[in-house]
């Protein structure tokens, strides 16, 4: 499967919906749109995992790396809704500890 991508304001937050599968392949893409939305809209950062399938180390590594292009900027980056197998990652590695995770995309942007 494919790696899609959306990107809508919320409030004063930027949202990016990401479907699909995230790996060595299409990490390349997030990072990309990520770059480009904290440059044009600001570092207030929403990444939408509920139709996120799969996730390898290539997308916790971008994560990572929006974190804290975020941060650097003054804002941060919450993640919202993420399904089973990706929440498990996130909770194994510990990166749910670095970056918050919400149940949905409302409370993500209300909390950043």
């Amino acid at each position: 499967m494919k790696l899609r991508l959306a990107r809508h304001a919320l409030g004063d937050a930027v949202v990016v919906a990401v479907e699909g599968e995230l790996d060595l392949f299409t990490a390349p893409f997030l990072r990309d749109e990520v770059r480009d939305a904290i440059k044009q809209d600001g570092a207030r950062l929403v990444l939408d995992l509920q139709q996120l399938s799969f996730m390898d180390s290539s997308g916790l590594s971008v994560l990572i790396e929006a974190w804290r292009l975020a941060t650097g900027e003054g804002g941060g980056v919450c993640l919202a809704a993420p399904q089973a197998p990706v929440a498990r990652i996130l909770r194994t590695t510990g990166l749910d500890r670095r970056i918050k995770v919400y149940s949905d995309v409302d409370s993500a942007v209300g909390e950043i």
